[in-house]
């Protein structure tokens, strides 16, 4: 069953009020509980719809299952495969930082020819900055999980996520994925297992129309804490039905993931584990995707990294509030998207957001630290609807109102430079006590 995509009401599983019954999730101590959320996807295509309910194992031919190997504590989800009934073209884009877990060192080989077929990933370890032996132990996950389905261990990929610097419990392991039952509707508990401190299962899929045919997109991330543009402490799996050329996959990616996952902060920091990877089955049976005629397909990864992405910075570690900043009018594009990203990022905007102050200078400030062509002078400032600063001077301004603006879940930040034609848009979060209290406990 399908549905239009809309500006409001897209479901997901979560919303901004509950951050308080996920730290008892995360410490074990309640059950997971589901939200809706009231975050959207901003499509103005006819070329797709969500999928009611979508999952990553939506397209045709993709199985998931998940267990709880004991790596967390509690009775919670921490093991998971997901694979295709047929090998995959696949794409994968990887963490930043120069510090890399042996997971993100393993996939990087598999995918050298661009193939894969499945996906193994715990919760609960990281397993980086374990030497040689999280190095074998991340070999010893592909090949178990080859074993078990019959495949090549060079079309398995993996990934970890948890803390770093403790061993991964590859005897958990051993015997966890032995206990894994599939199914097609496997896919949540795929994205309950690849949460830490999430406070919600990040998932969707979209079918999209081209030429006829018809294939789907589907997605799951996960990601809370340790997010900053170049990708983040954040797992997302992509996978679609649709035969798609190999070289345009991974373009595709880049470009869905640069305007997307690269444009999200919640604290300023990445980890050694971020991995995203895309896999394509074919069992659609369209036309061979490629530049010539890949703009739907383009569109629909665009939209489905974009919502997941929203979805990540929207439950930030302590987050009670999403914050949006748009800016317009830079030199170009690279200036507007170092703007964005630095008020989206800066510590003191996103305090003044979480208590409702609307202390606009702060916004400005973390503008000017940066690189990017300013005019004072042609500046124009919004904070929701209201002008707070027109052509570099402050506007009257009803404190009252601005304050009520600031009680919305959703803020929107937004500055013309009107220098240039250069656009961007960044996502992150406000910044609350308890963000420390979470990180404060986190390996304990």
């Amino acid at each position: 069953m399908t549905r239009p995509l809309s500006l409001r009401g897209t479901k997901c599983r979560s919303n901004l009020g509950g951050r308080r019954q996920s730290i008892a999730n995360h410490n074990g101590r309640v059950s997971p509980v589901e939200f809706t959320c009231r975050l959207a996807i901003q499509c103005y295509s006819m070329n797709f719809n969500t999928i009611s309910s979508g999952i990553v194992t939506s397209p045709r031919g993709f199985i998931a299952g998940a267990v709880h190997a004991g790596i967390k504590s509690g009775n919670r989800l921490d093991l998971a495969v997901f694979y295709s009934e047929v090998p995959c073209t696949a794409a994968g884009l990887f963490t930043t930082n120069q510090i890399k877990s042996a997971p993100v060192v393993l996939s990087q080989k598999h995918l050298v020819d661009n193939r894969a077929q499945a996906i193994i990933v715990n919760s609960g370890c990281a397993n980086a900055c374990t030497g040689e032996q999280g190095l074998a132990d991340a070999a010893e996950m592909a090949s178990l999980t080859a074993a078990r389905l019959g495949m090549s261990p060079e079309d398995v990929l993996a990934a970890s996520t948890g803390v770093i610097g403790m061993p991964l419990p590859i005897e958990l392991i051993r015997a966890g994925i032995d206990k894994i039952e599939f199914s097609r509707r496997g896919g949540h508990e795929l994205a309950r297992a690849i949460m830490t401190t999430d406070t919600y299962a990040k998932e969707i899929a979209i079918s999209v129309s081209m030429g006829g045919n018809e294939f789907i997109i589907a997605g799951v991330a996960k990601g809370a804490g340790m997010i900053h543009p170049n990708l983040a402490t954040m797992l997302c799996f992509l996978a679609t039905d649709a035969v798609v050329d190999a070289a345009f996959l991974h373009r595709a990616l880049e470009k869905a993931v640069g305007n997307s996952f690269n444009m999200i902060t919640v604290d300023g920091d990445t980890s050694p584990s971020d991995s995203v990877f895309l896999l394509a089955n074919g069992l659609a049976g369209n036309q061979l995707i490629t530049d010539a005629n890949g703009e739907a397909f383009q569109e629909g990864l665009n939209e489905v990294c974009l919502y997941l992405a929203k979805c990540i910075a929207a439950d930030g570690e302590g987050a009670t509030k999403l914050i949006e900043v748009v800016v317009e009018g830079a030199g170009n594009e690279k200036e507007a998207r170092l703007a964005a990203r630095a008020i989206a990022g800066s510590t003191l905007v996103k305090t003044a957001i979480h208590g409702g102050n609307p202390n606009w200078g702060r916004i400005i400030t973390a503008l000017g630290e940066t690189d990017v062509q300013l005019v004072e002078t042609k500046m124009d400032l919004y904070l929701n609807d209201i002008c707070v600063m027109k052509a570099g001077m402050p506007m009257s301004l009803d404190m009252h109102r601005a304050k009520a603006s600031l009680d919305n879940k959703e803020i929107l930040i937004k500055l013309r430079l009107n220098v240039g034609g250069g656009r961007a848009t960044a996502w992150g979060c406000d910044l609350s006590e308890e963000y420390v209290t979470i990180n404060s406990a986190y390996m304990t």
